[in-house]
């Protein structure tokens, strides 16, 4: 078996080898950016997401952490415990939930929009009143992925 360095090593250079932009941050391997597209027959088609990804030393045996560097729409990502809401929309209202992709990807995923650093959007959050539909707040959820 190799060693949790080598093994981040291989892990690192099969992604920049890979289809992504990968960014590495310090000229290190234990940080960097990975910018990738939504895919094609999906609601996220044409989109452009940029997350941040760090790697712990003992990587292999801790988590390695990921940030989205830009906003998205997704039932598995979330802000605190917003997830159960937006999976809440997905299933008791697929148009409105499809709406609010779309609007996510027309807004913040095309490639000039995508940053290198994370936003502090956090008066974007919405409310489970707003999801339910009594309220008629325009407000945003900030994604970040579940570890």
């Amino acid at each position: 078996m190799s060693s949790p360095s080598k093994r981040r090593d291989m892990d690192v250079m099969k992604l920049m080898m890979s289809d992504y932009t990968v960014e590495t941050i310090n000229d290190g391997i234990t940080e960097f950016n990975v910018e990738f597209h939504g895919p094609k027959e999906s609601l996220y088609v044409g989109g452009v997401w940029k997350i941040r990804v760090e790697l712990p030393d003992p990587y292999l045996y801790k988590s390695l952490s990921i940030g989205f560097l830009n906003k998205i729409f997704h039932p598995n990502v979330d802000e605190l415990s917003l997830k159960c809401i937006r999976a809440s929309l997905m299933m008791k209202d697929k148009n409105q939930y499809e709406q609010k992709v779309k609007e996510y990807c027309e807004r913040y995923t095309k490639k000039e929009n995508v940053v290198g650093t994370p936003k502090d959007d956090s008066d974007d959050e919405i409310s489970e009143e707003e999801f339910s539909g009594q309220s008629d707040s325009d407000d945003e959820v900030v994604g970040h992925a579940d570890p």
